[in-house]
């Protein structure tokens, strides 16, 4: 005889498949068969009831982070490096040493976000049909190797199609690894992990400024610029040779792990409702997916988060330089920035893990601290080059509130076909705001740059609405399936196993009425 779950569900024991007790049911078209049960549910059910140790538990957690962060971190850091790489490069010659006019550098920028473009869907079905270790390692040593080759282009064309290139293999990076921490954390571990690879992004700052600085005094045979791009190229080669052999694919698959682990490290993410992963793409869930207003939420959110970003990456150093500091100074005057933003990262990720629902005040946070910074740099006058200078670190709080918004893929959006293809959604907008951010700095407008910075405001306003419309969305969402299930008197831990069982059957947020949005 069929056990009823507590949303009036069958759940057929022979093949664990869920389906709807009545037929005209609306939730019938989304009940997901045996065939859509996820990777890791065979090692769930055949342990399920187990009893888990938490000093066991804690373990596991322990030897999941010391494999799995260390080689984020790395990887992040690299091509955080790797595609602001020009930045550096431009203080020594790269415009002159590649016969750059005009527009031409920040054409540069923008070519490499048509490539990152171009390469979010490709990236996100290759990534759910294939092992996400290897492929993330592999792509990893791609880059390394158009990198490494950056030096041979002597032209607009043949660099614009290096950054072209060169963005099209990373797109799989922030997608990818926004997967791996939903494939390996619990909702209220994901926001420190996420933000310990992700402040990378301050530590590359700080990083590559010295290598920068250091790469002032190089006296050889070839022009500076290409030395940048010879010593990051070579660290990405090794950076991928590292991950391939140490990023594991999933859990219940992961060598490093006994049996045993393999099943604790998948109960313990089966408790987010969202399953592990699975291969098959649903019809259903991309349908879902182009209907969700979340969906939409963030691909604005994410245009607004990156329309800044050019100028705390490609022109940092253009821009510094444009204050009155000298060459040197513009490597070492972005040390700071990069602290600022490392630490913002840190705190926050630490902040959320902490305390649960803080994630949408965090970015809001984030975000009117950087309107602050970029309404400075419009206000303030040109002789008063510190007061800028500091307006502009404010503005690497930025990380904080899009590092946020990518914890809302990993943690509020179920179903795995659902999730690339949101995750991909999201990273459409974050080139649309990379490609139209370097634009805004006119070759006429220099050193001054007014329009970059009105934009830069501009982009800000607007994320911080759409993080606002973001927070009411979910929270009324939350609201109204709580008075759904206090109106059917269902039991908590009922609703806690049916949940989870359709989360491991890839069932859809939407869909799956036990779950619950992490604000």
């Amino acid at each position: 005889m069929a056990a009823t779950d507590a949303f009036g569900k069958n759940i057929d024991e022979k093949d664990h498949s869920i389906r709807n007790v009545s037929p005209g049911s609306p939730e019938l078209s989304a009940s997901p068969s045996s065939s859509d049960a996820d990777e890791a549910y065979n090692v769930y059910k055949q342990h399920a009831g187990d009893e888990i140790d938490a000093a066991e538990a804690k373990k596991v957690l322990r030897k999941i982070d010391f494999r799995i962060i260390p080689c984020l971190f790395l990887l992040y850091l690299l091509q955080y490096l790797d595609k602001n790489g020009i930045n550096y490069a431009s203080a020594y010659g790269l415009q002159k040493g590649t016969n750059l006019h005009g527009q031409d550098y920040s054409w540069l920028s923008s070519i490499f976000y048509f490539g990152y473009m171009a390469g979010q869907f490709p990236a996100s079905y290759l990534m759910q049909k294939l092992p996400i270790g290897k492929f993330l390692a592999c792509t990893t040593l791609a880059w390394g190797v158009i990198l490494i080759t950056t030096p041979a282009c002597v032209n607009f064309a043949g660099i614009g199609a290096n950054r072209f290139l060169l963005g099209f293999v990373e797109a799989a990076v922030n997608p990818g690894f926004v997967l791996v921490m939903s494939m390996w954390y619990t909702v209220r571990e994901q926001p420190v992990r996420l933000e310990s690879y992700y402040c990378t992004n301050g530590i590359a700052t700080m990083f590559g400024g010295l290598i920068g600085y250091a790469v002032g005094h190089i006296n050889g045979g070839l022009p500076r610029w290409m030395y940048v791009f010879i010593i990051f190229g070579a660290l990405s080669l090794a950076g991928g040779v590292y991950a391939l052999i140490t990023l594991p694919d999933m859990p219940s698959k992961a060598k490093f792990l006994t049996e045993r682990e393999r099943y604790i490290a998948v109960e313990r993410v089966a408790k987010n409702r969202q399953g592990v992963k699975n291969s098959n793409f649903s019809k259903h869930q991309a349908v879902q997916t182009f209907t969700d207003p979340k969906t939409w939420i963030l691909f604005i959110m994410a245009v607004g988060a990156q329309v800044p970003n050019s100028a705390l990456t490609s022109f940092t150093s253009i821009i510094i330089k444009s204050f009155g500091f000298g060459t040197l100074g513009t490597q070492y005057l972005q040390i700071p920035g990069g602290a600022v933003q490392f630490l913002s990262l840190l705190g926050g990720g630490i902040i959320c893990s902490k305390f649960p629902n803080v994630r949408c005040i965090a970015m809001i946070v984030a975000n009117c601290i950087c309107i602050v910074g970029s309404g400075l740099l419009v206000g303030l006058p040109d002789s008063n080059k510190w007061g800028r200078l500091v307006a502009i670190w404010l503005c690497y709080f930025q990380g904080l509130g899009f590092s946020m918004s990518l914890t809302i893929v990993s943690s509020n959006v179920a179903g795995y076909t659902k999730k690339q293809l949101t995750g991909a959604i999201l990273f459409t907008g974050y080139c649309v705001g990379n490609i139209i951010g370097p634009q805004t700095f006119k070759s006429s407008e220099a050193p001054g740059y007014h329009s970059a910075y009105i934009a830069m405001l501009v982009g800000y306003a607007v994320k911080l609405a759409m993080v606002c419309l973001l927070y009411f969305y979910m929270w009324s969402i939350n609201k109204k399936r709580d008075r759904e299930v206090a109106a059917q008197g269902a039991l908590s831990d009922e609703e806690e196993k049916a949940a989870i069982e359709r989360g491991m059957h890839d069932m859809t947020e939407i869909d799956n009425k036990g779950f619950r949005y992490v604000l």
